[in-house]
């Protein structure tokens, strides 16, 4: 038995309970949790070992202690949409302006009518590239804003939406540099995580390696047989991931080979579509900040900007998750491929576990991290078994 350790306030033993269980009986290697209610931090958990490749209960690996953090993949693609909307909050970008106004060349192929809201919203039509980058390419800086500034749409930019898995990396970093002349992981840590005392980077500073635990693709328990219930994704989906012409291929393999997320190198790239780190507290205080007051910290967004981030941009069919997604302004919102904690909850999950979200209504703000990264894109067990657990403190 993993030993769980943290706090939790009273009414919220079932986070706790559901963290445990994430151990006993749903393969976790290392994870946190940390939840915050009206700014005000109500479920702080961690338990495991520090780097997968240890067994959670083995005795004579680094434990996660307070403060370990890990890749969180797409759960920074909620950082970086972040940015472009405080710029906007800030007077210093247009939400409906073309891209090409700030960055010229990108008017390239057809794109002169991308509007800056169809990148946050996944509705640009640019998820893969004509020439996947290498690994090297991917984290330069340079080849991959070039990639997706000369790549024509895979379809009409604003008429369908289809997740940019890594593609968002280079069409929101080099359209907050071309904006501010900052680079979009110095601005987080500028504007965001250094106010907020919040722990995540877009490109890990080298002060901080030793925080971040190694990764690993890990196996879930196979689930018990149960009568009627479908537990293998439809023929769709999986003849959509093992076909390489189809845009969700593509989309998740525009960096070829698969990088090592576990590289030093890696680590310290800027890439926030994919690589940003945190611990599960920093993502957790830094959506308690999108929502309200946080304790020792300041509220980001205003109500209007609020506003921005969960109304639905995007419905439907998703051309690349070929699934029905829900898309505010850079957030997935509440719903049966991802599902929150309400209909009014926004966020956004990592490939393999991680979740972030905040949710106004209830002044929850949740983060979850971990190590051991299984084979899911939208609803991880784990963090959908902690979520519950959640609601069901709330309704006592």
């Amino acid at each position: 038995m993993v030993d769980v350790q943290g706090t939790v306030t009273d009414g919220f033993e079932p986070v706790r309970d559901a963290f445990a269980e994430n151990f006993a009986r749903r393969g976790e290697r290392g994870a946190a949790v940390t939840v915050y209610r009206d700014g005000r931090k109500v479920a702080d958990l961690w338990g495991g070992t520090k780097d997968a490749d240890a067994a959670p209960d083995d005795t004579g690996a680094a434990p996660w202690v307070p403060g370990t953090a890990q890749i969180v993949r797409s759960a920074t693609k909620g950082v970086a949409a972040a940015v472009l909307l405080l710029l906007h909050q800030r007077g210093q970008v247009d939400l409906d302006a073309p891209v090409g106004t700030y960055w010229p060349e990108f008017k390239a192929n057809g794109k002169e009518r991308v509007l800056v809201r169809h990148l946050l919203s996944h509705r640009a039509g640019l998820p893969v590239l004509d020439a996947p980058l290498t690994p090297a390419e991917a984290v330069d800086g340079v080849s991959g804003p070039r990639a997706v500034a000369a790549q024509a749409p895979a379809w009409e930019p604003g008429t369908a939406h289809g997740y940019h898995a890594q593609t968002y990396s280079w069409l929101l970093g080099e359209l907050v540099h071309r904006i501010t002349g900052r680079t979009i992981g110095t601005w987080v840590a500028g504007e965001i995580a250094r106010p907020l005392a919040a722990d995540l980077w877009i490109g890990l500073l080298e002060a901080e390696r030793d925080r971040a635990g190694r990764v690993a693709s890990v196996e879930p328990p196979a689930a018990p047989a149960t009568p009627g219930l479908r537990v293998r994704p439809k023929k769709s989906v999986s003849a959509a991931y093992d076909d390489p012409d189809s845009l969700t291929r593509r989309a998740f393999a525009a960096i070829t080979p698969l990088a090592d997320e576990n590289d030093p190198a890696y680590r310290a790239a800027e890439l926030p579509a994919s690589a940003g780190i945190a611990t599960a507290d920093g993502l957790a205080r830094f959506y308690a900040s999108l929502i309200g007051d946080v304790e020792g910290g300041r509220r980001l967004f205003a109500p209007a900007t609020l506003t921005l981030a969960r109304t639905e941009e995007s419905v439907g069919p998703d051309r690349v998750l070929v699934v029905n997604t829900r898309f505010g302004l850079g957030y997935m919102l509440h719903g049966a491929a991802s599902p929150l904690l309400a209909p009014g909850s926004f966020g956004h999950p990592g490939r393999g576990g991680s979740l972030a979200f905040a949710d106004p209504e209830s002044g929850i703000a949740f983060g979850y991290v971990t190590n051991g990264l299984q084979k899911n894109v939208t609803a991880d067990p784990r963090a959908q078994a902690l979520v519950r657990a959640v609601g069901k403190a709330l309704a006592g």
